[in-house]
């Protein structure tokens, strides 16, 4: 068997088909997002391009603190309560 030469290795790696460098994945299935059509994670749970969130299961959605309803529901008490003793 004769030794490569440095040149013979660069000829080969130089013949390579530049196409099948082209691809970025790593194997893993993607989907296109539902919102912006980008190639998206199978498993994301939101969009990197959109930042939006892929399903409303995995959305955490902005979620109201206790005391604000609290405090709600005692002044709609106090209100109702006003009117009837107001007569």
């Amino acid at each position: 068997m004769t030794p490569q030469r440095d040149d013979d290795r660069d000829q080969d790696w130089d013949d390579e088909d530049e196409s099948d460098f082209d691809d970025d994945s790593d194997g893993e299935p993607t989907v296109p997002c539902p919102y912006c059509s980008q190639e998206i994670l199978e498993d994301s749970p939101y969009c990197p391009h959109c930042q939006r969130y892929v399903s409303a299961e995995d959305h955490a959605g902005p979620r109201r603190p206790l005391w604000v309803i609290v405090t709600a529901l005692i002044c709609l008490g106090v209100a109702i309560w006003w009117v009837f003793t107001a007569s």
